[in-house]
């Protein structure tokens, strides 16, 4: 008896070391003939390597025919086609959400588990997913490597700059299918949609109220605990770093953005949109119910109201 349990003890896996890790290492990269001249790094597959390599020589041989975009990859460019078709096949059996990716899906899961395993070692702040420490950790660096060529905005990653150049071509290829109105990013609509089905799933534990995005939440909870950013003209309280520089700007007169139509400047980028929609006669808001268009949102809330209301 003693000597079976022995032998099950010895079944039981012991945890990683970093010598142990270090041979793991090594055996992998035994197992992986084919390696980059150029970084080192090593594949099983020779196709896998040729993948690789097309990271340094900058290769796209695949591209939409929809679009004219570029990809490293062929699975890269079967996962952008479904921007196109509209495909969303993997749907989150607690809420009804769908996403284009698996990997999306998985990440949104832990949203309803508030799980977040993945742990900065630099400051101890939490993540869900492993891919949004390693974008964390360039914010400890404070290297901004990836620059605007329109305006003198720097960037962490280059997936920030290429959604904020957006704002510079008004481009907008995501549109919502329940009102109409597009966005620059794919992670904004999905916010917007989460509006239009009411859910709210970051609640405070202070109150019960409910929100639908976390920072939302982090806002609101500043009013249980008394943390807020103080204005050094009038000692005026505000919720966030953002809110206070754009409240600070009218004290100092400071107008960073200018309307691309005319010489009007303001204070915060979405005045400027809001302004600019004078300009371009673009009505963004439309009503579920009659299908009227409005430039502002608080004119179609103001119209549900009084007017689709009273058709009821």
């Amino acid at each position: 008896m003693k000597t079976r349990g022995k032998q099950r003890s010895n079944n039981i896996k012991k945890p990683l070391t970093r010598s142990r890790t270090k041979s793991k290492l090594l055996k992998r990269r035994a197992e992986s003939p084919h390696t980059c001249e150029q970084c080192g790094e090593s594949f099983k597959r020779k196709g896998l390597l040729t993948n690789h390599i097309r990271v340094h020589t900058g290769e796209k041989p695949f591209a939409c025919d929809h679009c004219g975009a570029s990809f490293r990859m062929k699975g890269y460019l079967r996962e952008h086609m479904t921007i196109h078709t509209g495909l969303r096949p993997h749907t989150c059996d607690q809420c009804g959400l769908s996403f284009r990716l698996k990997g999306n899906l998985r990440d949104h899961m832990t949203i309803h588990t508030d799980d977040k395993p993945h742990k900065c070692d630099q400051c101890g702040k939490s993540f869900r997913c492993l891919r949004g420490v390693k974008r964390h950790l360039r914010i400890h660096s404070g290297v901004k490597s990836f620059a605007c060529d329109h305006c003198d905005k720097t960037f962490f990653r280059p997936d920030t700059l290429k959604d904020h150049l957006k704002v510079h071509t008004k481009e907008k290829p995501y549109p919502c299918s329940l009102c109409g109105k597009s966005f620059s990013q794919m992670s904004t609509l999905n916010i917007h949609l989460k509006r239009h089905r009411g859910v709210k799933n970051h609640m405070c534990f202070d109150c019960g109220k409910t929100f639908v995005r976390d920072a939302e939440l982090k806002l609101h909870q500043r009013v249980h605990t008394g943390q807020f950013y103080k204005c050094s003209h009038c000692n005026k309280k505000i919720k966030s770093a953002q809110y206070l520089k754009v409240h600070e700007r009218m004290h100092t007169g400071e107008k960073p953005y200018k309307c691309s139509y005319c010489d009007k400047r303001f204070v915060d980028s979405m005045t400027v949109r809001m302004h600019e929609r004078t300009h371009t006669g673009e009505n963004p808001y439309h009503c579920p119910q009659c299908g009227k268009s409005f430039r502002y949102s608080r004119s179609l809330l103001s119209h549900i109201r009084k007017q689709c209301k009273k058709a009821q």
